[in-house]
């Protein structure tokens, strides 16, 4: 996954060890609640499968400012625009 991590971390203008990061963050925070392997649980399931269709432009605002109404918090005073594009980049392409 290593790999991943660098394309994607060029591709979004995120620095690598900031990616690694993101990635663990994506994992355990995001996978509090949306489960460990993304396949759903409080929130919705986040697999490339799930989210087929959408385009990191569609989730970087949900990630950023959440979804007034449900659990799904906004991340925004903690993710810079470039960090959490690279999470929805990550999101559509991880294996």
């Amino acid at each position: 996954m290593g790999a991943l991590i660098l394309g994607l971390a060029l591709d979004a203008a995120v620095p690598a060890p900031r990616a690694a990061e993101l990635e663990h963050m994506v994992r355990q925070d995001c996978g509090s609640c949306h489960g460990l392997r993304m396949t759903g649980g409080l929130g919705s399931p986040i697999t490339p499968q799930a989210l087929a269709g959408r385009s990191a432009d569609d989730l970087v605002p949900v990630i950023l400012d959440g979804l007034p109404g449900t659990a799904m918090p906004g991340w925004r005073p903690l993710l810079t625009e470039d960090e959490a594009h690279w999470i929805a980049d990550y999101l559509l392409e991880a294996e």
